[in-house]
């Protein structure tokens, strides 16, 4: 592998949830009530790549698709289209040694760590159960082991014994941190992965992704609608819309020169305390359903300069200045 090589490269990668007309429905169809199968679609032709050691925030509303395209970086959903490659190689073509590293190597810390921990396990169960089936730690040495793992995320190994439901919400995280770092992963995808805790809590469990980082030399895709949580933690932002990149820039570049009409709208929004700033301005609209996204720029119902192309033509990804590429036919016209 090349030095210059991603660790995780997505080429035109797509993600289509299919709900099939289930019996009643055919039923209805025979007496002409013309029901068709839905198709949502979350993810569409995005495009990007992680170098290694770089932490890249994922930002967009709700129902945007970053989540989606967060478990397809993981492994955990299989693209509908396009190609996800993991240290230059297809991953639908890695087997054997070589599908199990990257099952290791890319880790998922959820949203909500109330849910995504099982409520009967103890928490040395729960951290050391993946290296103890994969065989990445001696049988011997799993005790000290996770003892090792606790301590780094800031637990008291004391408390292996417990249950998730004996813990706060910030703890739960850390649980939920160490059970990925157990199996020695370079790559961690991070979706909203503060977003339930409180405001205090946040900092400190972004502290500890920031540690992590420099301690272990892990690379970030850090899925999150806070801006000002990704403007601290980034290297690097893709902005998503109804299921398509629409903007990637690095970090200050995108929050000094916003260029895309969405992100310069997500960022109006940020509340600031300074005297020219001191109004909440949410984005206006609604986002469209992802079962029937707009024709042309997905974004042009709520944008203020769309004109009769934006609601026929997408936009293509382009380079607008070095390494910051922009989806918007108003770039057309001052390139």
């Amino acid at each position: 592998m090349n030095a210059n090589t991603p660790i995780v490269e997505l080429e035109g990668i797509g993600k289509r949830f299919v709900r099939k007309i289930d019996l009643a429905g055919r039923i209805a169809n025979v007496l002409g009530s013309g029901q068709r199968e839905q198709v949502v679609h979350a993810v569409d032709d995005v495009s990007f790549a992680i170098a290694e050691g770089e932490v890249v925030g994922l930002v967009g509303e709700s129902g945007c698709g970053k989540s989606t395209l967060g478990r397809v970086v993981a492994g955990i959903h299989a693209p509908s289209s396009g190609r996800l490659r993991y240290r230059g190689r297809d991953v639908t073509e890695l087997s054997g040694a070589a599908r199990r590293a990257y099952a290791l190597g890319v880790q998922m810390i959820f949203q909500d760590p109330y849910a995504s921990l099982n409520p009967r396990l103890r928490v040395a169960e729960i951290v050391g159960e993946a290296p103890r089936v994969h065989g990445t730690v001696p049988k011997a040495e799993l005790p000290a082991f996770i003892d090792g793992i606790l301590t780094r995320v800031g637990l008291d190994p004391a408390f292996k014994r417990r249950y998730p439901h004996q813990f706060s919400g910030g703890q739960r995280q850390r649980i939920g941190i160490a059970r990925a770092l157990a199996v020695k992963p370079d790559f961690i995808v991070c979706d909203e992965a503060v977003a339930a805790l409180d405001v205090s809590i946040q900092a400190q469990v972004l502290n500890l992704f920031m540690d992590l980082r420099e301690e272990l030399g892990l690379t970030y895709l850090f899925i999150s609608h806070d801006l000002g949580v990704v403007e601290h933690l980034s290297d690097r932002v893709v902005i998503m819309y109804l299921g398509r990149v629409v903007e990637v820039a690095a970090t200050e570049e995108l929050f000094a020169r916003p260029n895309h009409p969405y992100t310069q709208a997500l960022l109006a929004e940020v509340p600031r305390l300074d005297a020219r700033r001191r109004q909440f301005m949410p984005v206006k609209g609604e986002i469209p359903s992802p079962l029937d996204p707009p024709a042309g720029c997905h974004f042009h119902p709520r944008c203020p300069h769309a004109m009769e192309r934006c609601r026929l033509e997408a936009p293509s990804l382009r380079e607008i200045a070095p390494g910051h590429t922009s989806a918007c036919h108003l770039n057309d016209a001052t390139l």
